[in-house]
């Protein structure tokens, strides 16, 4: 019989002393020598949160007394483990999550080796959970054009609305680089907009024709009614006059979306996998789309590829008339 689910403590237990020690101290590692963005940061901190009061709740109060067994079981714990899900029931933690973590506590140890804390890193040998390769679902090109026209009228918010979709669409952004967009990243005569994105990296990415219009149009007619004194230099603003956050552009999305008559589930990352699709097969060079999308590394951006040699399978299938099946003799 398989190992029984067991419940992460429910509350946040303690996590010993010299272990928050060590894992602040690889976090400002990370901020300060790494430059890592604050998303980063939080999900490492998370990670190492939960590997830390596992630690406290098995007697290991500094990273030095974790040997390769007690990095082993850990996983294999996390592995069994369950949290509360959306609805409230308690759901296991997705092998994906699992990897991640692992990496996390690696980066930990490792990092305590090479400051001289540790002689070796014990969770270097601890089996990574294979995470099954799921390929990126874009949108097809007219209900990408549905969502981002959806928002209509003057009004500000509809006005700032149809911007950040056109710009998130357009530039192909990921959410945390869409709403850290100051006004003065934007170049309405070239049509582009610089973007800082993982590790403080900046790119300059083109925003296209309809992308620039509506962005000249929220800044002109829309972004004065919504600026405050609050706002600062932030290019996309909330009611309040506030740099909206990734949340806020989550509810602008699903919102225009349903508005837009798109049944299926739509997140920010859904744009950016459509923009990348959609450049692809449109004939867009790989190594082109790398430094578009700011991906450290080809191989990043060629899952989208295969995206693509799908699509044109599923065409070829249902469109040659040699790809038909056979009808069976009478």
């Amino acid at each position: 019989m398989p190992p029984a689910q067991q419940h992460e403590a429910p509350g946040p237990a303690r996590i010993p002393r010299a272990l928050a020690g060590q894992i602040q101290a690889l976090c400002d590692h990370l901020t300060v020598e790494r430059g890592l963005s604050p998303n980063t940061i939080a999900a490492y901190r998370r990670d190492l949160a939960r590997y830390g009061r596992y630690c406290g709740e098995h007697g290991i109060e500094d990273a030095s007394q974790v040997d390769d067994a007690a990095a082993r079981e850990f996983v294999a714990w996390l592995s069994r483990a369950t949290h509360p899900g959306a609805n409230g029931e308690p759901e296991p933690y997705r092998t994906s999550s699992v990897a991640r973590t692992l990496a996390a506590v690696r980066s930990f140890h490792r990092f305590l080796v090479a400051e001289g804390e540790l002689d070796r890193n014990p969770a270097a040998a601890a089996s990574r959970p294979k995470v099954p390769r799921s390929l990126p679902r874009p949108l097809p090109v007219d209900e990408v054009g549905r969502i981002v026209e959806a928002p209509s009228g003057q009004e500000p918010a509809a006005l700032r609305d149809r911007a950040m979709l056109e710009t998130m669409y357009g530039a192909g952004l990921r959410v945390s680089e869409l709403v850290g967009l100051d006004v003065d990243d934007v170049d309405l005569e070239e049509g582009s907009v610089r973007v800082t994105g993982k590790g403080s990296k900046q790119r300059e990415v083109p925003l296209g024709r309809m992308g620039r219009d509506a962005v000249a149009a929220y800044v002109t007619q829309g972004r004065p009614q919504l600026v405050s004194a609050r706002s600062r230099g932030a290019l996309f603003l909330n009611a309040r006059g506030g740099r909206l956050t990734r949340q806020g552009f989550w509810g602008i999305l699903k919102s225009n979306a349903a508005r837009a008559g798109v049944r299926r589930r739509v997140t920010p990352h859904t744009l950016r996998h459509s923009y990348a699709t959609h450049l692809l097969e449109g004939g867009a060079d790989v190594r082109v789309v790398q430094e578009l999308l700011g991906h450290a590394s080809v191989a990043t951006t060629q899952i989208y590829t295969l995206v693509t040699e799908q699509h044109l399978r599923e065409v070829f299938a249902t469109s040659h008339p040699r790809a038909w099946k056979q009808k069976a003799a009478p």
